[in-house]
């Protein structure tokens, strides 16, 4: 079980768009293999930089609203959030090191 909260249509704007430090999205589905791997990956991301940066899952199974007006066109989609904004989007499967360098502009 991941230790990642998840976000919803409905809550997306208050926990990620407000939130106070930037927002790392994980876009993700149950049927997308390449989300499942890179599922731990994102765990152990918030286990150590998770007092910088907020880590969420958004399921687009059940949440289209926000995919769609996101643009999401691909999956895993990962988006980082700054200041209410989009400041990074890294789309498919990526190695630890990969995130770690693409988080590291942001903490």
């Amino acid at each position: 079980m991941s230790n990642v909260p998840a976000v919803t249509d409905a809550t997306f704007v208050d926990e990620v768009v407000m939130a106070d430090k930037p927002t790392m999205v994980d876009y993700w589905a149950d049927w997308c293999a390449p989300c499942r791997q890179l599922s731990p990956i994102i765990d152990e991301l918030a286990k150590e930089y998770g007092d910088k940066v907020n880590f969420v899952k958004m399921d687009t199974n059940t949440n289209t609203q926000i995919p769609m007006e996101q643009g999401i066109m691909a999956l895993p989609t990962l988006q980082i959030f700054s200041g209410g904004r989009v400041v990074k989007q890294l789309q498919g499967a990526r190695s630890k090191a990969a995130l770690v360098k693409a988080l590291s502009e942001f903490i």
